[in-house]
């Protein structure tokens, strides 16, 4: 009834958080323990226990497929197509099962934290957090990406300011949905812990530090609010950092983000396409997007690591001399002429280089492992036609 309610006042769909937890067992007995020589006195810790009479229940997926079909009854006029996503769980193959079956359809997507979760940074576990969730995925389903949310630390917080422009231009190349948290377009970063005060903490125990309200701009309360204050207090750099100062700066996060969006938008090997491996190590991850019918090839080389300078003709033999820098990271190297057998890249570099070629990467037996299309389309330059039956 609810979801009803909502969909009939015009909403274009629902996430739904903690579905895990949607059923417990109805025995009610107590879930075994982690460490079985430990007192169950002793244990104070939700990692002590596991968790198989309150989570991923039998009959849990049946209520997120009647979720479904709710939706799905609101998404038959054309244009209105109604998207449903969901939460995941810690296991990936547990996680594709919110995406259904073939037979019957469940989430959109499941949401992938993989981005998030990472232990280390660097441009072999950047291609390991991106190979997981494509190698895992149902076939002919739709990926999607996050590289913020609540309950985690902002990017710059988090990693480093140097690699908040890199981590949204892979966010926003990537094939699949991007998901941004709000802020990270700007590079905000966490407030600093004192700032939430003893009262707050005490009476939100699910507050976040880096929740702070978005910086609008630099007038009082970052543009956040007319009020007195804000429940949190705004971040203490929002006179520096806020959409209307970044909006005059031709190289900042913003307008860095807002060409990466354009790029995705106008491109259709970006939007559509085909997404290659070409090489990681430890400091740079290298990916091609391409699309049939299409001569034209866009090939992201990300920095997440050290300079470094890497060797791409000896990696794709075929691979023209040339390439001409689509979009960077530093605005005035855009449009410049790079050697592909020597790009160099900064500590948290990203480059979008854009070359032609008769020999897509895709089509050659090498790199046949390293490739994946969500939903497989060809382009007709003739008709200037996107099409699915090729």
């Amino acid at each position: 009834d609810i979801i009803k309610f909502w969909l009939g006042k015009g909403i274009d769909g629902f996430s739904f958080s903690a579905v895990k937890f949607l059923l417990e067992a109805t025995h009610l007995r107590d879930e075994p323990q982690v460490n079985k020589s430990q007192n169950p006195e002793s244990i104070t810790a939700y990692s002590q226990l596991y968790h198989d009479y309150t989570t991923t229940q039998v009959g849990m997926h049946d209520i997120i497929r009647s979720f479904r079909q709710t939706m799905n009854q609101f998404s038959s006029e054309p244009g209105r197509y109604r998207f449903m996503g969901s939460d995941g769980d810690e296991d990936i193959e547990a996680t594709m099962m919110y995406y259904g079956t073939t037979f019957i359809q469940e989430a959109d997507f499941p949401f992938n934290f993989n981005l998030i979760d990472m232990k280390n940074l660097s441009g072999n576990s950047i291609f390991e957090a991106v190979n997981l969730w494509v190698k895992n995925m149902p076939a002919g389903k739709w990926p999607n990406w996050a590289v913020g949310s609540p309950n985690a630390a902002r990017i710059s917080s988090r990693i480093g300011k140097e690699y908040v422009n890199v981590m949204n231009m892979l966010l926003l190349t990537l094939p699949g949905t991007p998901v941004t948290y709000y802020g990270e377009e700007i590079g905000m970063e966490n407030i600093a812990s004192e700032d939430v005060s003893e009262e707050r903490i005490n009476t939100d125990p699910v507050t976040f530090p880096e929740k702070s309200p978005m910086q609008w701009d630099g007038k009082v309360n970052a543009g956040f609010t007319e009020g007195n204050s804000s429940w949190l207090p705004v971040n203490s750099d929002y006179q520096s950092v806020n959409v209307e100062i970044q909006m005059t700066w031709s190289n900042s996060t913003l307008n860095l983000y807002r060409e990466l969006a354009l790029l995705r938008n106008n491109e259709l090997p970006i939007h559509r396409g085909w997404m290659c491996y070409i090489w990681n190590d430890s400091n740079v991850f290298v990916y091609v997007r391409e699309l049939d019918g299409l001569n034209t090839v866009f090939m992201m080389v990300l920095n997440f690591g050290q300079e470094s300078t890497v060797d791409l003709q000896a990696i794709v033999p075929s691979l023209p001399s040339e390439a001409i820098i689509r979009l960077s990271t530093s605005f005035n190297n855009a449009g410049k002429a790079v050697n592909t057998k020597l790009i160099k890249t900064e500590m948290g570099e990203g480059l979008v280089l854009e070359y032609k070629t008769a020999k897509p990467v895709h089509t050659m037996e090498a790199f046949q492992g390293n490739c994946f299309v969500a939903e497989k389309a060809c382009y007709s330059s003739a008709f200037n036609l996107l099409y699915m039956n090729c």
